[in-house]
């Protein structure tokens, strides 16, 4: 069951690190006085690349841990001592696989107990370059490893301090799907769920069924996002399956904003 849970916790983190950011720009004029701004769907969509770095780091630890139940790694990155239960690895101001500088503390913690494969991550004053992470990701596998789509269910409660002294702080659970064609370079990532940012002074509750990016074009190409902020509850429309940086911000008075990401 380790051994499984060492694999499927190297696939949930190498998927989660080829989640690809968008760039925004600030030309959008609101149609009201209540608004979502590209900056700020942005900013709900930008928590997991700025976990990213955080991510290929985990997914180098499970790829290390050796075959014993019990063992201890030290290399000029990072030292960390594993057991049949999970591992805790310190990173010393180090640059990895090309990142800015890693520094700080990740304890994992694999579940055995369910019949789910999960594991739960604690990251204490983890630094990725001027970013600071805090908090804790459970993660439960829910999809076929070895079929053509894998699956599983994230459980954030992190903050994410920011260079200029600002924080984002994420909430709530997301579903991220994997769904592979021909090739391991042809797949898409579905993402559903139930969660809330809080950034800026506001809180974002978001709520969808299923978007889809296209792994080949870095773009969402399907699928609403349901966005309430302050009050305000809007749609977020990426589109019908045409791979651009656009998506539709639909109003409660059925006004529109195309939005570019």
């Amino acid at each position: 069951m380790n051994r499984t849970i060492q694999n499927i916790g190297k696939i949930a983190f190498i998927g989660l690190a080829l989640l690809i950011g968008q760039s925004c720009s600030d030309d959008a004029k609101p149609p009201s006085d209540q608004e979502l701004t590209q900056v700020e769907v942005q900013t709900i969509l930008t928590s997991d690349e700025l976990t990213s770095v955080a991510d290929n780091a985990l997914a180098e630890l499970f790829a290390d841990n050796g075959e014993t139940a019990k063992t201890a790694k030290t290399n000029e990155c990072y030292s960390a001592e594993y057991t049949e239960t999970g591992f805790t690895a310190t990173f010393n101001n180090c640059v990895l696989n090309g990142t800015e500088n890693v520094n700080g503390t990740v304890v994992a913690t694999y579940d055995t107990s369910g019949e789910a494969t999960s594991f739960s991550v604690a990251y204490n004053d983890f630094y990725v370059g001027d970013i600071k992470i805090n908090g804790t990701r459970n993660f439960t596998m829910s999809g076929d490893a070895e079929g053509n789509s894998i699956s599983f269910t994230v459980t954030s409660n992190i903050t994410i301090e920011l260079a200029d002294g600002s924080s984002i702080v994420e909430t709530g659970d997301k579903t991220f799907t994997f769904s592979f064609g021909e090739t391991l370079d042809n797949f898409t990532i579905g993402i559903s769920g139930s969660w809330a940012i809080e950034a800026n002074g506001n809180i974002y509750s978001i709520e969808t069924d299923g978007v889809e990016i296209d792994a080949q074009c870095g773009n969402f190409t399907t699928g609403t996002m349901i966005v309430s902020k302050n009050g305000l509850v809007v749609t977020v429309d990426f589109g019908d399956g045409e791979c651009d940086d656009k998506a539709t911000v639909i109003y409660p008075n059925e006004v529109t904003e195309e939005i570019t990401l």
